[in-house]
């Protein structure tokens, strides 16, 4: 008898995710593997809070996807269920890069709901973190994620500031801070403010680049949990991890990797994942690092990149041009938004002899000039 058609394909109610959130950003896995010495250090440094002292600052660094938001969000999970009298707070800083904006979460993370939009000074809305802080004898652990961008936008000297301090300001505040950076090149420390080094004596805690049998490793536990069984081999698995591997090890990569294959074997109406689901699906998912850069822009900044998008390789002079036709913006604000750019990696300004006009910025693209125009659209 001939094998049914229809074997080996999808009905219309199905499918080869067994739950498709794993593969989600803020997705928290249960297991944490090969972190096992960075997870050690973060919690000597913290565990004076759950004694209810200050605890150690921190500064966790490392390449992007290696694990740094997901160690301390495993450990504030932790210190919140453990130890009740220590608040503990992630802070998005691509998403809130000034201090206000910082202080506005703070807020909302201690209390449970936003400060008033409008009519509240920082200094009113510090000091009614810190006296909560006080009054309750809580110890607030402060996780500035991403903290590159409060350096890209000068502000973080006077954000650490006000937290490094506020105990001689407000007596009796517990506040640590633990700063989490994927900008290899930012030197943290030198870069801060004079008055902000002299408090600032962080315990350093790096996440290196996961070797591809560490890949293979948690990306096989996140198929067990997100596919069903049977719906990723062996072979498509360690093709996944090579290609993660090839895009820095950046495991975000391997995640949206494996849901848009596995989604790409829907659209086939498959139930098991193929080596060409994978190959089509890393097109865009390479891209992950780029489009998380793009969506945190401002207006400017967007109009900017997708202008050397247009125009790459041109000295800044010529850029400016079309960037000024396009946005009406000063010279002094577009030098500051090249520093940005430049800094996410996005572009690369090189300074090169022009003949008869001394030295001036080259702008060149780091990615496909089509990857970021399409990128810079969808958002």
């Amino acid at each position: 008898m001939a094998d049914d058609p229809g074997d080996g394909m999808l009905g219309w109610d199905e499918s080869v995710f067994r739950n498709e959130h794993v593969f989600e950003i803020d997705y928290l896995p249960e297991t944490f593997h090969h972190r096992e010495t960075q997870m050690e250090s973060l919690k000597y440094a913290l565990r004076p809070a759950a004694r209810g002292s200050r605890p150690l600052n921190v500064i966790a660094r490392g390449p992007p996807g290696t694990g740094k938001t997901t160690g301390v969000q495993k450990l504030f999970s932790e210190l919140r269920a453990e130890a009740p009298d220590v608040q503990a707070v992630r802070i998005n800083c691509q998403v809130n890069s000034t201090r206000y904006s910082v202080f506005s979460q703070l807020f909302e993370g201690v209390f449970d709901y936003e400060p008033p939009s409008s009519g509240i000074s920082f200094k009113r809305l510090f000091e009614q973190v810190t006296d909560r802080l006080v009054e309750d004898e809580e110890v607030l652990v402060v996780a500035l994620d991403d903290v590159n961008y409060l350096f890209y936008e000068n502000e973080a000297s006077d954000t650490l500031y006000s937290l490094l301090r506020a105990h001689e300001e407000h007596a009796g505040a517990k506040i640590g801070v633990i700063c989490i950076s994927s900008d290899l090149d930012l030197d943290v420390i030198e870069e801060l403010d004079g008055r902000v080094q002299s408090v600032f004596r962080p315990e350093e805690v790096y996440f290196p680049t996961y070797s591809e049998a560490e890949i293979a490793d948690i990306l096989g536990e996140r198929v067990e949990r997100g596919f069903h069984e049977g719906v990723v081999s062996a072979p498509v698995l360690d093709r996944v991890a090579a290609l993660t591997a090839e895009a820095n090890g950046d495991l975000r990569v391997g995640i949206d990797l494996l849901r848009r294959a596995g989604l790409n074997a829907e659209m086939r109406a498959a139930t098991e994942v193929s080596t060409e689901d994978v190959e089509d699906a890393y097109d865009k998912s390479k891209y992950v690092h780029l489009s998380r850069a793009l969506r945190g822009l401002s207006d400017s900044e967007a109009a900017l990149a997708a202008v050397i998008a247009e125009h790459s390789g041109e000295q800044a002079g010529a850029v400016y041009e079309a960037f000024n036709d396009r946005t009406d913006l000063g010279y002094t604000r577009y030098s500051e938004i090249i520093n940005k750019l430049d800094r996410l990696d996005i572009i690369d300004a090189t300074y090169t002899d022009v003949e008869g006009r001394g030295r001036s910025r080259e702008l060149a693209l780091n990615y496909d000039a089509e990857a970021v125009l399409d990128r810079l659209g969808d958002g």
